[in-house]
């Protein structure tokens, strides 16, 4: 019998370039999610420092001036750190779509594995049958010529 041969291998293949695509897009849109997060993580650092610093200038009795300094620069800080969580909820949001899409083609390509692998046990099922016939074959000529059997 020849050799076991997939009629859809050259779409399992692409399948599987696009999967391993969407994963590395995955993982690069993922790994700006957590660089955000470790960025907002860092300005809160700084928004507490500036809070801190406030606080021992207010006990030290400061200026007006620096009252003020001090209530912009955490102001500003403070509105920095929404705009990155508004962007990291957008990143979030590619995140999730593109992990979805990550599923669907894994989902795709399963599909494809499974119907290869249940073609490669036909075939192995007709290639044992068919082996199984010329045996058989075999045995039942070598009686009628009246041949040794083989047991």
């Amino acid at each position: 019998m020849k050799r076991f041969r997939y009629s859809l291998e050259t779409v399992l293949n692409y399948k599987t370039q696009v999967l391993d695509g969407l994963k590395k897009e995955h993982a690069v849109i993922l790994k700006s999610v957590n660089d955000k997060k470790e960025e907002i993580r860092q300005l809160n650092g700084k928004l507490q420092d500036y809070e801190d610093s406030f606080d021992e200038a207010k006990s030290a009795g400061a200026s007006i001036e620096s009252y003020l300094l001090y209530d912009m620069c955490i102001g500003q800080m403070e509105e920095k750190i929404e705009q990155e969580k508004e962007h990291l909820v957008i990143l979030k949001t590619k995140e999730e779509e593109k992990k979805s899409e990550v599923i669907e083609a894994k989902v795709d390509t399963s599909k494809f594995e499974k119907l290869k692998d249940k073609r490669i046990k036909e075939y192995q099922v007709a290639e044992q049958k068919e082996e199984e016939a010329f045996v058989e074959e075999f045995v039942v000529r070598n009686m009628a010529t009246g041949g040794p059997v083989y047991r």
